[in-house]
């Protein structure tokens, strides 16, 4: 099965970028170039807006309203979305595609979702549907491509799934060890999500618990309501035992909690010598955990040190120790970046 697309649109027709508006995404659906991403399939077969066609050779099948399950005259498998928003759920029993478009701008969790069924693996050619201006800027799709290991096709190209997909396209390459930064409702957690969407193998670490506070329970229950259902949950602050033994994908949050509740375990008062090195053996476990991390890590951790100096002796210890550790985690770490109003900003070395 060899695939042309046709009108996937990019980004150069966006009417504003970060424009969300209901006639765009109604013009997308429609077939707006804005939003438009049909295909051709060896000429002949043609999918996008409207009902599916059916063509001597090919079986297409409707998944509900939410896209088509398509199988070609040589066996070839595809999985297309109906339009923007929409998320095929391929049922029980399935075979793996060899060629996959999914809306990842509009649910980027149903690729962790498919590999995890083992209906996206690396012989799965998986590219972005209605890449449209849902997404801040064409350098932010490119960047979240690489994240989730997908394609983003061009106008015109041919996408071949017998030569164009790299063996280990479905595995994480080496060791990724990712810091994210910033402040209260920068976006942060978000981000770490985001980046980790399209793996099948997660295990979301909550560090901080403050039992009995209905605030703090509302967070938490905000922050599970956004993870995808499938990631596991470990609530713990043994970070350096997990990060020995992990499988799959690690995402932390946070390093601040992580750091309040080893304070609390270790004493407040780092003028005695016995609270101050047990809170040094901790961060050194730690670090040393990071360093030697076999899995794909991403950490989320608060940047305290923008504003007014704390008033009180514990308000400055924790800042200057997670300011210290934020130091120390960034430079044993393959990316870390900074999330100021949702928005991020890399940090070289």
């Amino acid at each position: 099965m060899r695939i042309l697309v046709e009108g996937s649109g990019g980004t150069a027709g966006w009417p504003q970028p970060g424009c969300r508006c209901a006639s765009c995404l109604r013009q997308a659906v429609a077939g707006n170039a804005r939003g438009r991403s049909a295909i051709v399939v060896d000429g002949r077969l043609r999918l996008g807006a409207g009902d599916p066609v059916d063509v001597p050779g090919y079986r297409a099948r409707r998944l509900g309203d939410a896209g088509w399950d398509v199988t070609g005259p040589d066996g070839g498998r595809l999985l297309y979305p109906a339009g923007p928003g929409s998320g095929p759920a391929p049922p029980e029993g399935s075979a793996p595609y060899d060629v996959a478009f999914l809306d990842l701008l509009g649910d980027p969790a149903q690729l962790g979702w498919l590999r995890a069924r083992g209906l996206i693996t690396a012989g799965t050619v998986t590219a972005v549907a209605f890449a449209d201006h849902r997404v801040p800027s064409e350098a932010e799709l490119v960047q979240r491509c690489g994240f989730w290991r997908v394609r983003l096709a061009g106008d015109g190209e041919a996408i071949d799934p017998a030569r164009s997909v790299p063996e280990d396209r479905d595995a994480a390459a080496g060791t990724r060890r990712v810091l994210v930064l910033g402040g209260a409702r920068s976006g942060k957690s978000e981000r770490a999500e985001l980046r980790l969407a399209g793996e099948p193998d997660v295990t979301y670490v909550a560090t901080g618990s403050v039992a009995g506070d209905p605030d703090w329970a509302a967070r938490v229950a905000a922050h599970r309501a956004r993870r995808p259902a499938w990631w596991r949950t470990a609530e713990t602050t043994d970070l350096a035992g997990l990060l020995g033994r992990a499988r799959g994908a690690l995402l932390i949050d946070g390093i601040g909690t992580w750091l309040a509740a080893v304070l609390d375990e270790c004493g407040w008062d780092l003028r005695d010598d016995a609270p101050r090195d047990k809170l040094a053996a901790r961060l050194a476990e730690l670090i040393g955990a990071w360093r030697q991390a076999r899995c794909h890590v991403v950490a989320v951790s608060d940047e305290t040190g923008l504003g007014v100096v704390p008033a009180t002796p514990a308000g400055r210890l924790f800042r200057d120790e997670l300011g210290r550790l934020n130091q120390a985690l960034a430079a044993e770490s393959e990316e870390a970046e900074l999330v100021v109003a949702g928005r991020v900003l890399p940090l070289g070395v």
